[in-house]
């Protein structure tokens, strides 16, 4: 958990669960750890932006590139979390993530 918002110059966004703000940072070990569970990134952007985007693989990318997250939250609880705010609410850290996956750091 974080008590900074996130830095959209490195590339970060953020997401809050309950009330518990969780940075996501794709960093390389993220997203190789990502893609070890979801396959191909390239893949996944692909489905993404042809509307076939599973909400499972959201969460399992938010879960991986989430950084500092609190001990106490499962992935359960990350889903149930994003299902309160809806895809509307996680479509815009989404965004930001699959960019970054896209086009890496510019800093």
């Amino acid at each position: 958990m974080s008590d900074r918002p996130a830095n959209a110059l490195r590339g970060e966004a953020q997401i809050v669960i309950d009330g518990t703000r969780l940075i996501l940072r794709p960093s390389f070990a993220a997203l190789v750890a990502a893609e070890e569970e979801l396959g191909s990134l390239f893949d996944l952007v692909g489905r993404a932006a042809g509307g076939r985007l599973l909400l499972s693989e959201i969460v399992t990318l938010f879960w991986h590139v989430a950084s500092d997250r609190p001990e106490h939250l499962t992935r359960d609880q990350l889903g149930e979390g994003m299902m309160k705010l809806g895809l509307a609410g996680v479509t815009p850290a989404l965004k930001i993530v699959l960019k970054q996956i896209l086009s890496g750091r510019g800093w």
